[in-house]
């Protein structure tokens, strides 16, 4: 099966805050390749760093003020990323690697999807261009980790992004985008071949 793994950033994850980085790249579960041609990232225009600070969480302070400060003055404005994201989805490249038809669409694949991912898309792109481009089944790596935790085949660690980066030794989360997207999806790719071997 073809997925597209996609990652966002955010100045934070209340319901108010900013998304500011976009990444994504398809890949394949059967034939285990992550096609990197088609691997993309866009930053999106977000208010500066000295204006959000006031409500930014702690951690957002201490770690994503070089992200907010490259979202705020390279990014794509809100409706041109959404311009951008639909040319994109919409590449005879794109369409023939997913097979994609108005029946057959693509399924979006990612880590904690449903608490953080799906919600910032949902608000930003709208209801309508969700429904359009992706399937309304998706498949959540968190989800997984943790059935597979459950029936014993991974430590109980691995539950969290960073345990199971170091369970499959590849070092830690990276927290930009694009790198989570590939990062996950390889680390999906490995999960099926750990729950093959056992």
């Amino acid at each position: 099966m073809k997925y597209l793994s996609f990652d966002i950033e955010a100045t934070g994850l209340a319901e108010n805050d900013y998304l500011i980085e976009f990444g994504m790249v398809p890949f394949c579960s059967e034939t285990g390749e992550i096609a990197h041609h088609l691997e993309k990232n866009w930053y999106v225009k977000c208010p500066s760093f000295e204006e959000l600070k006031p409500r930014l969480d702690k951690w957002v302070i201490d770690h994503n003020k070089e992200l907010i400060d490259k979202a705020h003055n390279e990014g794509e404005e809100l409706n041109q990323f959404k311009i951008l994201l639909e040319t994109y989805l919409n590449d005879p490249e794109v369409t023939e690697y997913f097979q994609k038809t108005e029946r057959n669409k693509i399924v979006l694949f990612g880590k904690s999807l449903n608490a953080i991912d799906l919600p910032f898309m949902n608000r930003d792109l709208g209801w309508n261009f969700m429904r359009e481009h992706f399937h309304h089944q998706v498949l959540d790596l968190s989800s997984v980790v943790m059935s597979m935790c459950d029936m014993k085949l991974l430590p109980d660690s691995c539950q969290s992004g960073s345990g199971l980066m170091k369970h499959f030794k590849m070092g830690d989360v990276a927290h930009t985008a694009l790198a989570d997207a590939v990062n996950t999806a390889d680390l999906y790719l490995k999960v099926m071949k750990s729950a093959k071997k056992s």
